[in-house]
Formats: C-alpha cells, sequence, structure tokens
C-alpha cells in the first residue's frame, strides 16, 4: 500500500509520469513471468510480500523473481537456497545477503508495515542438527520485522538446559520448538511457558525416526496444551506464523 501511495504522490508532484503510474498498476495483482506468475498483490492482503522457495528452481528463474519483486519494490526473502546457488543468484542480482545457516537469502529495501512488536518470538531447538530448520524459523521471524531470540541445544537429554534459561523463555510471547528424534521438547516447553508453542519436526534422528515422522506424531499426541505442529522440517512455516500471531497480540 505505501508504494501505491509513493507512486501516486510522485506522480501528483510531478516526479512520475502517467506511464510510469500505468506501468506499475499493470503489475497487480500478479506480473505474469512465463515461468511464475508473482503476487505483488500479497502484501495488500497479508501484511507481507510473497517468498521464494528456492528449491526446484534455478538460479536464473529465482533471480527473475527476485528483480521483479525487487523493482515493484518489495523486501525479498528466498528459503531452501545451497551456497552453489546462491553465489549464482548472487552473481545475477547483485547487493542481496545469503545467510548459510538458515540456507535463505534476503534483500530488504523498506520497513515492513506497522508497528515492531515489543514481545519476542523464542527460537528454541533441541540439538545442533536441528539448528539448520530453527535458524530459517528464526530469520523468517526476524524478516518479518519481529524480535527474536535464540536458544539452541535444549533438548530433553539434558534437560537442565532448559530450566536453566527457564526466567527468560516465560518472558517470550510466541515459542517455536524445533526437534527431531522423539520431538519431546515441544511438551516439555509447552508445560513451562504462557504463550502459544509452535512445534516444528526435524527429519533428525535414527532408522526408527523414518525422517521425522516419529518426531511429527509425538507433537500432534502432546499432551501439553497450546501446541499447533507445522511439517517436517518446515523452519519457515513456523517462523511465518510465529510473526503473525506476535503482530496481532501486540495489535501491530
Amino acid at each position: 500500500m505505501r508504494k501505491v501511495e509513493e507512486i501516486l504522490r510522485e506522480f501528483k508532484d510531478g516526479a512520475a509520469s502517467m506511464g510510469d503510474v500505468l506501468e506499475y498498476l499493470e503489475k497487480l495483482p500478479f506480473e505474469d513471468l512465463c515461468f511464475a506468475k508473482v503476487d505483488h498483490h500479497r502484501c495488500l492482503r497479508r501484511g507481507f510480500a510473497e517468498v521464494i522457495y528456492g528449491e526446484g528452481k534455478t538460479a536464473v528463474q529465482i533471480a527473475e523473481i527476485a528483480r521483479s519483486m525487487i523493482q515493484f519494490g518489495s523486501n525479498v526473502l528466498i528459503t531452501r537456497v545451497d551456497e552453489q546457488k546462491a553465489e549464482a543468484v548472487m552473481a545475477i542480482i547483485g547487493e542481496i545477503e545469503y545467510h548459510p545457516r538458515a540456507r535463505a537469502m534476503t534483500f530488504r529495501q523498506q520497513a515492513e508495515p506497522g508497528l515492531v512488536p515489543e514481545g519476542p518470538v523464542q527460537v528454541i531447538c533441541a540439538g545442533s542438527s536441528d539448528i539448520p530448520v530453527a535458524e530459517e524459523a528464526a530469520l523468517t521471524a526476524e524478516f518479518m520485522g519481529n524480535r527474536v531470540q535464540r536458544h539452541f541445544d535444549m533438548g530433553v537429554a539434558g534437560i537442565h538446559r532448559l530450566l536453566g534459561a527457564w526466567e527468560e523463555l516465560r518472558r517470550g510471547c510466541v515459542h517455536v520448538v524445533v526437534a527431531g528424534m522423539e520431538g519431546a521438547l515441544p511438551s516439555v516447553v509447552a508445560g513451562l511457558v504462557k504463550g502459544p508453542v509452535i512445534a516444528v519436526p526435524t527429519s533428525v534422528g535414527y532408522g526408527a525416526s523414518f525422517g521425522g515422522m516419529a518426531a511429527l506424531l509425538g507433537m500432534l499426541n502432546s499432551c501439553s496444551p497450546g501446541v499447533c505442529v507445522v511439517n517436517i522440517d518446515n523452519g519457515f512455516g513456523a517462523g511465518y506464523l510465529a510473526a503473525i500471531i506476535n503482530r496481532q497480540s501486540h495489535g501491530c
């Protein structure tokens, strides 16, 4: 909405032509790139711009979508990008940042609309092997304008580590809890904190973890109330949901 107001103001002041305005409005609600239809209107509907899922796309396709969004004035978040593909995208786009732990790329050119929530989103993961998924969640929530606190390697195999941070955890507003193996950590956290818990099962574990299915089923069967569960390894989905909950809970 801010970009629409800006270009109309520029037209009123003579800084933009009618052609500039029409070219901009032609891209609403989406821009057809043949292989992708870029949803420029999503920020007006949802409050956040479209996010590019990097897996299955070539570096050229990612770069074309990102360039379209940048030209429109949107911030850009690209998830699930390995280092090799990220380097190829950066060679085309230029000033775009790669976050290797989260396997994501970001380009920010404007502040997210609305106020910044006062309360933090806390991202907690069970083991170091869960950090890539946890970092994807943390980066997503940060990119969407939230303060994020990270608590890594806090699994139930050493529960004293979690209890040692109990007072700080209780000050969080939304808790993203990432765990593989048997997926017990979200239930424990939900029994200690007041805010909602978003549980993220990971594909970390030995054979009987079935690629995260054991953690997923364990989290779905949590005995602690206030736990919702996203898909296996879906750190992005958890971070996005946490951002929405946190903003609404603070009236942003």
